[in-house]
């Protein structure tokens, strides 16, 4: 199994590539090719993790954004705030 660590985007388009034909067929687990691509895709998780993190959201921001894809309005939650201010 000839298999480098992923140093540049030249290496991590070539892992993407490569990984791209197992998802088509993915390889049984503990074989030769399962292994390597199991091992690909830990090398593309680690390198994606490096260079394009992603930040978690901001709360408010996150709940406004779902907000909008449900086509939902502050006022549709009023029922909601309601259920929690009178609660026991």
């Amino acid at each position: 199994m000839d298999i480098r660590p992923i140093h540049t985007d030249t290496d991590y388009k070539a892992a993407l590539r490569e990984l791209s034909a197992y998802f088509d067929d993915e390889p049984e687990p503990g074989t030769p090719d399962g292994d390597r691509f199991e091992v690909l895709l830990t090398l593309v998780e680690a390198y994606e993790a490096r260079h394009f993190p992603i930040d978690l959201p901001d709360p408010v921001e996150a709940i406004k954004f779902r907000m909008e894809q449900a086509g939902l309005t502050a006022k549709d939650l009023v029922p909601a705030t309601d259920n929690l201010i009178s609660a026991p």
